[in-house]
């Protein structure tokens, strides 16, 4: 059953749709299909605005219990490229709820310029895309697919539980979620944002990206442009936002790394709270302040204008010009770089053990890397997994005692120290093994396992950059005590800079000093 609360909160967004939409059952038995037939009526319970007939069904769709989504503008029943093939609870409840409220005529939540990349899309783009239903990053994916899906004809996106679907999962050799089929191809695997999503396609399809113009994202020149939508960024927004400036946020998520994030209890005055409840009060904080937000773009390239500004040039086509620029641009997860990594990626090389580890039920894996990240890895692992091993460089741990200690009191966790990872091996397309040396004694070993689990740190998102201003031999930013850079008019905050201790309180910090500084620059000029 639906919790009524549920229930209740449909009735509720329906008052957002402009018309109906129907839900169109696959044909055929399935010892689910009675539970996925009761889900659409219970949902379909809520308003008037959701018509499902289960006597109706169209052999066309991929099983019998695959069900698409249907638009009903003017009465006329068009198929809008969503199917859900299995029972959307979990986390992919959302993505059902928002794929209804779109179809229904509820705006969608892309930037204008990725809308416009989207509909000059001409070939037949199917997507497949496997998840988890307990999968944080899944939703995410799915939701972005089923706009495009929306947006042009040409367009379809199939969400697979892959939990319902295991030959499915076994034949593709999939290890790892969300896994994105393009067209019956991997497209992409692992946590991916739209941004990322549009980068993919714009490898594939290069016509998608047109040559960009002088002012074409619709913008009149900025005061401040912030790069980054992290803790460092948001407080960068809020605090120029507040001082009357005209500012414009360009991210590909808001949240940004502290969206993946489980628990937070070290943000000061907040004892607990989750990355994905913070990443919403940021959203929630934004939105009392007049802040352009492109969100789910990224920058390609910042050039200089012949009147000492700078022009933004987004990976849409569009471009504008900025007095001032925030870079805000975080970090990402950093790669091992050993043999067998990039090759098994999704089949066993996983960075997300939320989302991933569930597929390792029973079996041995291991985590790299003895930091805070690590830890947590390795304690959520080892109540799904039968043992996990963990392999830090160093000689000791790096994370906080209270971690350590809860790892050492896990009799399916092991930790080994000292340990440099030298290769990971598959057999038969799956990770099967890690080799690595012990730096004291030098001797080599190997350890049957089914998956390894990254956790080694972060490395600055500073590619677009480099050249452009000074970074150091990590690729962090240079920035001086007011976070300026070594160009006029840019500054940096945050985890992308020299400055230590990559923390959320620090990032804040840091982000409302750069806004500060910017704001001296502008009223000095």
């Amino acid at each position: 059953m639906i919790d009524k609360s549920l229930i209740d909160a449909i009735t509720s967004y329906s008052t957002n749709m402009s018309h109906a939409v129907a839900f169109v059952l696959g044909a055929g038995e399935h010892e689910k299909r009675a539970e996925l037939i009761d889900f659409l009526k219970q949902v379909a319970s809520a308003t008037d605005k959701i018509v499902f007939d289960e006597s109706k069904s169209d052999d066309s769709l991929p099983s019998p219990i695959s069900f698409s989504v249907q638009s009903l503008a003017d009465d006329n029943a068009r198929d809008t490229g969503i199917i859900f093939s299995g029972i959307p609870g979990g986390h992919e409840f959302t993505s059902l709820i928002l794929a209804i409220l779109q179809a229904g005529g509820h705006t969608l939540k892309l930037d204008e310029g990725i809308q416009s990349i989207i509909k000059r899309i001409g070939q037949p783009l199917n997507f497949q895309t496997y998840i988890s239903l307990s999968c944080h990053n899944c939703p995410e994916v799915v939701q972005a697919l089923n706009q495009f899906a929306l947006l042009n004809d040409n367009i379809s996106n199939e969400m697979i539980d892959g939990g319902l679907f295991q030959e499915q999962v076994d034949a593709n050799n999939i290890q790892g979620v969300p896994a994105v089929f393009l067209n019956g191809k991997p497209f992409a695997n692992g946590k991916i944002d739209t941004a990322k999503l549009i980068e993919k396609l714009q490898d594939q399809y290069p016509d998608l990206l047109s040559a960009p113009s002088e002012d074409s994202a619709g913008l009149e020149q900025q005061d401040v442009t912030i790069i980054g939508a992290g803790p460092a960024g948001v407080a960068a927004a809020i605090y120029t936002a507040r001082k009357g400036l005209k500012v414009t946020m360009v991210a590909d998520r808001i949240g940004g790394q502290v969206k993946d994030t489980q628990d937070i209890e070290n943000l000061i005055s907040v004892p607990l709270t989750t990355g994905s409840h913070l990443s919403n009060d940021f959203e929630k904080h934004l939105s009392e302040y007049e802040i352009t937000t492109k969100q789910h773009v990224t920058v390609k390239e910042i050039s200089e204008t012949e009147d000492e500004n700078y022009r933004i040039h987004l990976n849409t086509g569009e471009a504008f010009t900025t007095r001032s620029i925030i870079l805000a641009t975080g970090a990402k997860w950093r790669k091992l770089g050993v043999p067998g990594e990039e090759e098994n990626i999704g089949q066993g090389v996983a960075y997300c053990p939320h989302c991933d580890g569930p597929f390792f039920k029973g079996k041995d894996v291991s985590v790299i890397g003895g930091g805070n990240s690590g830890i947590e890895a390795a304690l959520d692992l080892a109540g799904i997994v039968k043992h996990v091993t963990v392999f830090e460089f160093a000689d000791s741990l790096k994370a906080d005692q209270v971690l350590i200690n809860k790892a050492k009191s896990k009799d399916n966790i092991d930790i080994i120290t000292s340990a440099a990872t030298q290769e990971i091996k598959a057999t038969d397309g799956k990770v099967s093994a890690i080799v690595y040396q012990d730096r004291v004694t030098g001797e080599t070993n190997t350890l049957d396992l089914s998956a390894v689990f990254v956790q080694i740190g972060l490395v600055p998102n500073t590619e677009f950059v480099k050249g452009f201003i000074d970074v150091n031999r990590f690729g962090e930013i240079e920035i001086d005590e007011r976070c300026r850079t070594d160009r006029k008019g840019i500054f940096a905050c945050g985890d992308v800079t020299t400055v230590p201790f990559k923390q959320i309180n620090i990032a804040m910090g840091e982000g409302s000093k750069a806004a500060l500084s910017a704001f001296e620059y502008l009223v000095m000029q």
